[in-house]
């Protein structure tokens, strides 16, 4: 694999992630009470608890996309 190919995989996977990222936040943001319905169906949990957890899950998704995706996609710019 050449540098060009690294480059293109990082930018696509960044993409990708980052959209997916966007999708998740705008579905809890305009149709939170139905993701919750959904959610205490299957875990007994209070609308507290799955609010941290959302939010948690949300913000360790971005910081795990920024590190894995974004920075070595920025990095192999920097390099090619």
């Amino acid at each position: 694999m050449d540098i060009d190919s690294i480059t293109a995989f990082f930018m696509w996977c960044t993409i990708l992630n980052v959209a997916l990222l966007l999708l998740s936040s705008l579905i809890c943001l305009c149709a939170g009470d139905w993701v919750y319905r959904i959610h205490s169906k299957w875990f007994s949990i209070s609308r507290e608890t799955f609010n941290v957890a959302i939010y948690s899950f949300i913000g360790l998704y971005k910081i795990l996309v920024f590190g894995f995706n974004l920075i070595p996609y920025i990095a192999l710019l920097i390099v090619a």
